[in-house]
């Protein structure tokens, strides 16, 4: 297994804050939001109130309930709260899915740019990770025939993410019907569906692949409260799948962790009761941050930056300046040097592309306040002005 990239570059930027730097943290996927009140309250309220003990492995029946009823409303999946595992974020939850389907050899189909962790958790479970590149010009996002392309008889996953780290891009509902229109004349293959971003969206809607006819039980839907709730170091997610799927990450779980924090499962019933108010005002400054993050990039010549439709994301196509030397007289040859040579020398920690498998993007968070974020852009036009365009 690799490292993760993203926990690498922000522990260098600690580095070098630490030691005096003047460093502008935008490479962890993280909301700078503090937890909603009301949810923070129902953990200290557990706490004071002798909520510290064991939960089912499964979860609390009252948060899967929640969990379920979440589901019906909001993306017309039905479950009963036995179809549902809460675990320690909706990472465990990925890697639970994929642990209990992957067998020694199977292959997992991956579009990139992915999230960093997919390959490696394939790894660890014996399969094979295949991955399909996307484009730019396609917004990053799958085609049904680059599917159909890529499936052999050892297909056995496919994972997806919409909204997409790191890419921000979602898939729209006639695109995941073309997609789906392939997946049912293959049953055998199941759907890892990451939707821990699917309240962070803008101009665009979220729909579930498993909420099409035919795919609730081919599809494990992944979720958590992380991102939505900005709850990130409360670790908790879950998935709802078949029941023997369920049934085999209880026992894996069981066996490694057991059930996630007795006191997030009671803050994560407070997140479910929250007015949708508090989360569309954090999804409004999200726009409006990606708005001024995309317009300063596309300001640069030769970066070519789509619009992301969701996540707090933008992952700008920078090719044109790999292989080229800057003023100082390195020379950039990958978007690892690119991101190192922005760090170190102009003090914005981003994420290269080549971790989420397109080493011709890099990865900015804008989960970070408009102040960080204009001085950011700043330093980014500055470091780009300091290289030479090797391809206009």
């Amino acid at each position: 297994m690799q490292p993760s990239a993203t926990l690498g570059m922000t522990a260098a930027a600690k580095t070098l804050k630490a030691a005096g730097h003047s460093v502008i943290g935008l490479s962890a996927g993280e909301p700078d939001f503090d937890t909603p009140a009301v949810i923070s309250d129902a953990g200290i309220n557990a706490i004071r109130g002798g909520q510290t003990r064991y939960t089912h492995n499964l979860g609390m029946p009252e948060l899967r309930k929640a969990i379920a009823r979440k589901l019906s409303v909001e993306n017309g999946l039905s479950f009963e709260p036995d179809q549902i595992i809460c675990s320690n974020g909706a990472k465990q939850s990925v890697a639970l899915a994929i642990s209990v389907l992957c067998r020694d050899g199977d292959e997992v189909l991956i579009p990139a740019p992915y999230w960093v962790s997919y390959p490696e958790m394939v790894r660890f479970a014996g399969g094979v990770p295949v991955f399909i590149p996307t484009s730019v010009e396609s917004d990053y996002l799958l085609s049904a025939k680059q599917l159909e392309a890529s499936i052999t008889p050892k297909t056995r996953i496919l994972i997806l993410c919409s909204p997409s780290n790191p890419t921000g891009s979602v898939y729209s509902k006639s695109q995941l019907a073309e997609l789906v229109r392939v997946l049912r004349n293959h049953p055998e293959i199941f759907v890892i569906s990451d939707e821990i971003y699917e309240h962070i969206v803008y101009d665009a809607k979220h729909f579930s692949i498993a909420s099409f006819d035919g795919m609730k039980e081919q599809t494990i839907t992944v979720n958590g409260f992380s991102k939505t709730f900005a709850m990130t170091g409360w670790r908790l997610g879950y998935f709802a799948a078949s029941s023997d799927i369920v049934k085999a990450a209880d026992m894996l779980q069981g066996q490694m962790t057991s059930a996630p924090s007795t006191i997030a499962q009671v803050a994560g019933i407070a997140a479910l009761g929250l007015d949708d108010a508090v989360i569309q005002s954090m999804v409004d400054q999200f726009r409006k941050r990606r708005d001024m993050v995309v317009d300063s990039l596309r300001e640069i010549p030769g970066v070519v930056c789509p619009l992301p439709q969701g996540a707090f994301y933008v992952f700008p196509d920078v090719g044109s300046y790999l292989g080229g030397r800057t003023a100082s007289g390195r020379t950039i040859e990958n978007s690892t040097d690119l991101s190192m040579y922005i760090l170190e020398e102009h003090g914005v920690a981003l994420v290269p592309g080549a971790a989420f498998g397109e080493d011709r993007g890099i990865r900015i968070s804008y989960a970070a306040s408009d102040d960080d974020l204009k001085e950011a852009c700043k330093r980014i036009h500055a470091a780009f002005s300091g290289i030479e365009r090797v391809r206009s």
